[in-house]
């Protein structure tokens, strides 16, 4: 505060730093004559430097005088930035295998009731109903497959009365599927066959 500006008596002065009230007493006559001082005028010892002086804070760029080396100041170095820490991933879970397909297993067989007939097994269709009716197509069934093969061989033993002879084979080989079909009992019994003999092989001649 400049003391000639201070009243008779002396003031209260607040701080602009810290906020307290201070007081200021009054200025002897010496202090107001001597007065705040002039700042000195500035250095005029080198004229090779600015005469502007430079802003608080900011330093003046500085000409070096002839003969000096100019020197660059050492730039500083730049720290290399971190190296980026390891990233750790979890190993993959390994796909669990599908579990193998497992074919379904057959129902177990189950008995049929007692009292209900089951299947009936290496029935010929001919002795489905009637065994006696059926006995006699098989055997005209059987006979006539040994004409329709042998057409012409038929009709010369026929006709040279030699019909025992020429088909010997093909009437033993009838004979014993006829047997096989209806059984060998019933076949003994019965004159099925060999009335199919006379009938179609003989053309309706007693030849058997």
């Amino acid at each position: 505060m400049d003391p000639a500006k201070v009243p008779p008596g002396g003031v209260r002065a607040r701080c602009s730093i810290c906020g307290g009230v201070i007081p200021v007493p009054e200025p002897s006559a010496e202090a107001i004559a001597a007065g705040p001082q002039p700042p000195p005028p500035p250095s005029r010892t080198t004229g090779q430097y600015s005469r502007k002086t430079p802003a608080m804070g900011i330093p003046a760029s500085v000409t070096p005088p002839a003969g000096v080396p100019r020197t660059t100041p050492p730039v500083p170095a730049i720290a290399a930035p971190p190296e980026p820490a390891p990233t750790f991933r979890a190993a993959a879970t390994p796909a669990q295998a599908a579990p193998e397909f497992e074919e379904p297993s057959a129902p177990p067989m189950v008995p049929p009731p007692s009292g209900v007939p089951g299947p009936t097994t290496s029935i010929n269709p001919y002795l489905a109903r009637d065994p006696d009716v059926r006995a006699k197509r098989l055997a005209r069934a059987l006979i006539s497959d040994i004409v329709t093969y042998y057409p012409e061989k038929h009709a010369d033993a026929l006709a040279a009365g030699s019909l025992k002879q020429t088909f010997s084979e093909e009437i033993k080989k009838s004979y014993e599927e006829y047997v096989a079909q209806i059984g060998q009992a019933f076949a003994e019994s019965t004159t099925h066959f060999k009335d199919a003999l006379n009938e179609v092989l003989g053309e309706g001649k007693r030849i058997f």
